[in-house]
């Protein structure tokens, strides 16, 4: 199984608009940061895309990413979605929809957004060309097979609304978490490799702090895990320093193998 980080940046993305801070100015690639997405892709061949962001185009391009069998949304929020039309050039190849999964919710919105996308009467002008999704909705805790991958949807809360974790076997995938209470923790447990948010050093309404995400890591034991959604509170070089053994800052354009 192979993990291709897309991105890893907050809903602002690094740098910020304005912002002259010394992250903001950094000349450390790891520290230019677009909105979380990522694409897990199985022995088999099966590629799954987690989310997808305003950058999307840019950042399948620049992982060389050029086909994609599913979408696996974690929820509707901007950041996580607005991305969503850059797919046309992906559903265009296959020739067919794409079927796209998440919770209901989110996938009600979604289709309320860019119903373009999910009405099968929106035909596109001869000549044209439009994105295809079939929605498919998850339910928390009930597996789905997607080509040769069991996908376990995982709910963490994030303020007031709830978002899907993934598990793929030795891989798990959390984002835009407050906290992981025990059910999720129990479903986490075992795997090798672990993605999850931190945001702030100081506690957040919405996301875990570096600190709460950290412990959120050992309680869940993984081999590896790689903090993603962060900030332009730190250098790249400055938090992979302080960091326990086995927690690292992801960075977009990360490949993770996991055998």
């Amino acid at each position: 199984m192979k993990l291709t980080i897309l991105g890893t940046g907050t809903s602002f993305g690094v740098p910020q608009i304005g912002c002259r801070c010394e992250v903001c100015r950094s000349s450390d690639p790891r520290d230019k940061r677009t909105r979380c997405a990522a694409v897990v892709e199985s022995s088999g061949g099966t590629r799954l895309l987690i989310d997808t962001p305003p950058e999307l185009r840019l950042q399948l391009i620049a992982s060389g990413v050029d086909r994609v069998d599913a979408v696996l949304f974690t929820h509707a929020h901007a950041d996580h979605t607005h991305g969503i039309d850059d797919l046309r050039a992906i559903t265009s190849r296959r020739g067919a929809a794409l079927p796209m999964y998440g919770p209901a919710d989110t996938l009600e919105q979604l289709a309320t957004r860019f119903p373009y996308i999910f009405d099968v009467r929106m035909r596109p002008l001869p000549g044209t060309s439009k994105p295809e999704g079939e929605a498919r909705p998850l339910q928390e805790g009930k597996v789905v097979r997607i080509g040769d991958v069991d996908v376990l949807p995982i709910a963490v809360p994030h303020g007031a609304a709830t978002v899907f974790a993934y598990r793929m076997g030795p891989l798990a995938y959390v984002t835009d978490a407050k906290r992981v209470p025990p059910r999720a923790l129990e479903q986490l447990r075992g795997v090798r490799v672990l993605v999850l948010n931190a945001l702030f050093r100081t506690e957040h309404p919405t996301h875990l702090s570096i600190p709460e995400a950290v412990q959120a890591a050992a309680a869940i034991g993984a081999e590896r895990t790689y903090l993603t959604h962060l900030t332009h509170d730190n250098l790249h070089a400055d938090l992979e320093a302080e960091l326990p053994p086995g927690v690292t800052p992801a960075f977009d354009g990360l490949t993770i193998r996991i055998d």
